[in-house]
């Protein structure tokens, strides 16, 4: 029994490969080509849908003419047969639309994509014509353009970076702030290019040489009322100041003076009451509240009672005295 899969075959010594006969086809036949459908036909013979995906054995051939070739792009025709009543229907490729094109045999059903897009590209095309004719409508269009980008960067930002916390949460790693991932992702988008790389300052190359051009302090000879840049110092700081509280303290009096003024004005002439006081029986008269009549009166009347005392001492040795002068005595 001889071995049922032969992958060498035997070549006899004296083979010529030039000797085999090769058969000859024909320069314009058709290939044979197993393809699906790309969109859905109904037959008009039977009307008979064919739909988007069916396989059919079909045969291709380039197309002739004129409409043979879009911009050196070769075109090709398609046949196949109806499945009930085996008439022959043919479509096209369209390069220009990166489509199909229904030639004859059937109708192309209705799709909403397709009428879609035609009138998308009617109306970028209107806005196009619109934004020629008016400078302004093309500007404003531009704007709205670079808003929606803003907002949709802003908005894939965000995304990106809620997905990196996930990201970190999951790991169990550090856990980055959403607004830091945004600035940072912000600060990424905003980078300035090569051509705008910083110094030591933080200036770009233009701005140093604008700064170092101007000359401060120059001033043009002969020109008194030319301003000039000056540089402040230390010492111009502490006059500065100085001047500052030399006009407050001087604003401040002006107002102080000015609020005794208008109070002078307008302040009722005011009279002192005094209350007198009510006498109290067991302190006597107050020496204070007394005319100068009245103390004389009262230092005569002490010294007459001061007096009579010292009569009454000498002339009967006081109240002993009186009492015997009054009855009378032998003895004397």
């Amino acid at each position: 029994m001889g071995e049922r899969k032969v992958l060498n075959k035997y070549i006899p010594a004296d083979f010529d490969p030039k000797l085999v006969p090769r058969g000859t086809k024909p320069k314009d036949d058709l290939i044979p080509v197993r393809m699906m459908l790309p969109f859905s036909i109904q037959c008009t013979t039977c009307s008979t849908f064919l739909y988007r995906g069916r396989k059919f054995n079909s045969k291709k051939e380039p197309v002739k003419g004129i409409d043979g070739k879009y911009l050196g792009i070769q075109r090709f025709r398609f046949y196949i047969k109806c499945s009930d009543c085996s008439r022959p229907l043919t479509f096209l490729t369209d390069p220009k639309n990166a489509d199909y094109e229904m030639e004859s045999g059937g109708t192309r059903n209705y799709e909403v994509w397709h009428d879609e897009t035609k009138t998308n590209a009617a109306f970028d095309k209107q806005l196009e014509d619109d934004e020629k004719m008016d400078s302004m409508k093309a500007l404003e269009n531009r704007v709205a353009e670079s808003q929606r980008e803003m907002a949709e960067l802003d908005a894939l930002e965000e995304l990106q970076a809620m997905n990196k916390r996930h990201v970190s949460l999951m790991k169990g790693g550090r856990k980055m702030d959403a607004a830091e991932a945004v600035l940072r992702a912000r600060e990424a988008a905003t980078a300035l290019p090569d051509e705008y790389d910083l110094n030591e300052n933080g200036m770009t190359k233009d701005e140093e040489d604008l700064v170092s051009s101007i000359k401060f302090g120059a001033r043009n000879i002969g020109d008194d009322n030319a301003s000039s840049i000056h540089r402040l110092d230390e010492e111009d700081e502490l006059l500065a100041e100085k001047r500052r509280e030399e006009e407050s303290e001087a604003m401040m009096a002006k107002q102080l003076n000015a609020a005794k003024e208008s109070k002078k004005k307008s302040s009722m002439p005011m009279f002192k009451v005094k209350r007198r006081k009510k006498k109290d029986a067991t302190t006597g008269p107050d020496p204070k509240r007394v005319k100068a009549g009245a103390i004389e009166d009262l230092a005569k009347k002490a010294q007459k009672d001061k007096d009579s005392d010292n009569d009454s001492d000498v002339g009967g040795g006081g109240a002993l005295g009186g009492l015997l002068s009054c009855y009378g005595s032998d003895s004397s």
